[in-house]
């Protein structure tokens, strides 16, 4: 019996499924980490803004854990809104420190023709984060230049006098307001926090007369508050004297008039006895008044020949009561 003799096969060996391809495996790890990048963290105290492709598409995210396309479809912007940025108005802080002033930029005009110095400082964070990002391109330039420009217009309704003394806090707060406003029109995403006026002072070449100004008003101040001291003082001492004048002349005007009420109705009562016998009642009170009057007068007596009795004389020395 003849045997069929098989054709050889080559049979290829099967590798092990752990044993993929480098290539696959590096493809693997590289796509897992470009799907790690669509996770993204806000930290609390920042927001963020999320872009696709340039455009914007979440304008505004909360602090948290989130998750977007992968990079570079979309691309996450982080901000710190709430960290107050400073801006300084008429001279950078190192000119101030280094004594080198920049006298054209901190000049304004007062409402009086006036030139004074002026050194502001402003404060403002991230409001809008989209439009902070994306609507300016310089936002500090923008901030200073709105800021500068009602300041401008403030301190020029203004005398200079208000502006260095009585009227600095109403400008900052009508600046920030109008300021404020002015950067929500252009929409450049930023909050103004505060605007403070550090300093405010005549030019150099006026400064001493600026000075003999602000004594001599000083001095003016002091007077007018004496004198009002003073008036305090003596108005109510002359109220009460006048008011104790008034009661005492009151009192003065009653006593008179029941003194006269009363003399005339003795009088009346007199009048009405004396003319029931006029010839009687008229001598005795003529004799009563002569008892009154004659005593205390000086008397000479003469007879009715015209003989001076001399003897008087050498009586007048003595007292009225003891003559005769």
């Amino acid at each position: 019996m003849k045997l069929l003799e098989a054709e050889p096969r080559l049979i290829e060996p099967v590798a092990p499924p752990s044993e993929k391809p480098l290539g696959r495996r590096i493809l693997y790890g590289l796509l897992a980490v470009w799907l790690l990048t669509s996770a993204y963290i806000v930290p609390a105290d920042q927001q963020a803004v999320v872009t696709r492709f340039g455009r914007v598409v979440e304008p505004r995210v909360t602090p948290g854990i989130h998750l977007s396309l992968p990079w570079p479809l979309d691309r996450v912007t982080k901000l710190k809104v709430q960290q107050l940025q400073r801006l300084v108005i008429g001279g950078a802080l190192s000119d101030t420190v280094v004594g080198r002033p920049q006298p054209l930029i901190s000049q304004f005009l007062t409402g009086d023709q006036n030139i004074i110095h002026m050194r502001v400082v402003v404060q403002y964070s991230v409001g809008v984060p989209a439009d902070y990002l994306f609507r300016s391109e310089d936002v500090a330039r923008l901030v200073g230049a709105a800021v500068e420009s009602e300041l401008a217009r403030r301190i020029a309704s203004r005398t200079v006098d208000a502006v260095l003394t009585t009227e600095k806090a109403a400008i900052q707060e009508e600046v920030r307001a109008a300021a404020q406003k002015l950067i929500n029109d252009y929409r450049s995403g930023v909050l103004l926090a505060s605007i403070n006026i550090e300093s405010a002072a005549p030019p150099p070449e006026a400064a001493d007369a600026f000075r003999d100004v602000a004594s001599a008003r000083a001095d003016s101040a002091r007077i007018v508050n004496e004198s009002q001291g003073y008036a305090n003082d003596v108005i109510p001492k002359a109220r009460g004297q006048a008011q104790q004048m008034l009661e005492t002349a009151a009192a003065y005007k009653q006593r008179k008039i029941n003194e006269a009420l009363g003399d005339a109705s003795r009088f009346t009562q007199v009048a009405a006895e004396y003319a029931k016998a006029s010839d009687v009642n008229g001598r005795r009170l003529y004799l009563e008044t002569m008892e009154q009057v004659l005593p205390r007068i000086k008397k000479l007596i003469v007879d009715k020949n015209g003989n001076l009795d001399l003897t008087i004389i050498r009586r007048a020395s003595e007292p009225a009561g003891e003559k005769k």
